[in-house]
């Protein structure tokens, strides 16, 4: 064989095998482009979460206004003060009742007079009653003289006894005009900060007659005691405790959880037309002193621990397919589906019981849509395979 004819034959070899590797380069399965988490030890915890948006709420919390009616004649708060308890807050125009309680002011002085003058009248009959009685003995006298004297001290007695109750009554009248006048200042119930201030100076004050809501006077707000209201679904309200350790967590401060405890469950469920039946869960913030920067009505929400196992095999939720199974990656790049024991779970975390060892890792999620129908596919099959594309990446 002649070298140009062996040179043929290394081209044409030389050129097939190109062409071989070039048509296997073209039609080799893509890696599987997966992200895996490794199978540790930690805490696991079955919780409860609210349905939909909790709110701060505060302890005590008063929409006040004067029990009448009235022109605001003195408007001591302003919308952002700090009040005591007592304070006064408002007052009405309420000259005619401090007339009418200087009159029975009036009143009861005159008949505190009235029982002096009575009294003593009382007392001279008396002694003039006992010295007659001495006189009779002694002769002196007739005992009809004695009697219109004793009657005489009796009348009298009676007299202070009764001016004694006109001064009874006369206090009372009294007592009842400064109950009216009291009902003309508003004050505060309790410490606080004032919210809302509906009204000026001047203006009609009108308390809410029954049925028709009116704006209240002054919002006042206890910040001190703040608590979280959040609506629990029923099927879940059986298995909530008072007491029940929680955390808290609020649109405005991202990333930042707030220890709680469950301080009250409503006995009875609240049905909406249109939504799902709930159980208003009301949790207390376990450090006051974290929630004194909170405002009244912040959105937030609530995890009620149920039940928490400290160092347990756990694996991210995400891992966990239909039937409890997951996609362990082998050292050799393989995706293996196994079938692994579940114990306490929640959104983040779940407990494995067999199944896992430590150290090993999981598949939590698929960057391609045609990969995740395969390997779904994989992991419903009805035995355990290892015939799944190479994780080319982590």
């Amino acid at each position: 064989m002649t070298r140009s004819a062996i040179l043929r034959r290394v081209l044409v070899v030389a050129v097939l095998a190109a062409a071989a590797a070039a048509i296997w380069f073209a039609t080799r399965p893509e890696p599987v482009t997966v992200v895996v988490a490794t199978v540790d030890a930690g805490r696991v915890e079955t919780t409860v979460a609210n349905t939909r948006a909790g709110s701060v709420s505060a302890c005590r919390r008063a929409k006040l206004a004067p029990p009448m009616g009235g022109r605001i004649e003195k408007l001591e708060v302003k919308e952002g003060d700090r009040v005591r308890a007592g304070q006064v807050l408002l007052e009405l125009w309420r000259d005619d009742l401090v007339a009418r309680e200087l009159v029975a002011t009036e009143a009861a002085a005159s008949a505190r007079s009235r029982v002096r003058e009575a009294c003593a009248l009382a007392d001279i009959a008396i002694r003039a009653a006992a010295r007659a009685r001495q006189l009779r003995d002694k002769g002196f006298i007739s005992e009809e003289s004695v009697d219109r004297a004793n009657n005489e001290a009796t009348a009298k007695r009676a007299a202070c006894d009764s001016a004694k109750a006109q001064v009874d009554e006369a206090d009372a009248r009294l007592r009842a005009s400064r109950a009216d006048t009291t009902r003309t200042v508003l004050r505060a119930p309790f410490d606080g900060i004032v919210a809302e201030v509906n009204g000026e100076l001047g203006e009609y004050l009108t308390p809410s007659p029954p049925g028709i809501p009116t704006l209240p006077a002054i919002d006042l707000i206890d910040d001190s005691c703040l608590y979280v209201s959040a609506p629990i679904d029923e099927v879940d309200g059986a298995r909530l405790k008072v007491g029940m350790p929680a955390r808290i967590t609020l649109d405005a401060y991202r990333g930042r959880h707030f220890p709680g405890h469950v301080r009250r469950i409503a006995p009875y469920v609240l049905a909406v037309e249109k939504q799902a039946r709930t159980v208003e869960v009301e949790v207390e913030f376990n450090e006051p002193g974290e929630a004194r920067q909170l405002l009244v009505g912040y959105s937030a929400d609530v995890e009620i621990i149920l039940e928490a196992r400290d160092g347990v095999l756990r694996i991210p939720t995400s891992a966990l397919l239909p039937g409890n199974r997951v996609l362990r990656l082998g050292a050799d790049g393989v995706l293996e589906a196994r079938t692994i024991d579940t114990g306490l779970s929640n959104w983040e975390y779940t407990e494995v019981k067999a199944g896992l060892a430590r150290g090993d890792r999981v598949v939590t999620s698929l960057e391609r849509a045609g990969v995740k129908a395969g390997v779904k596919a994989l992991a419903e099959s009805p035995q355990p395979t290892k015939d799944a594309a190479p994780a080319g990446r982590q």
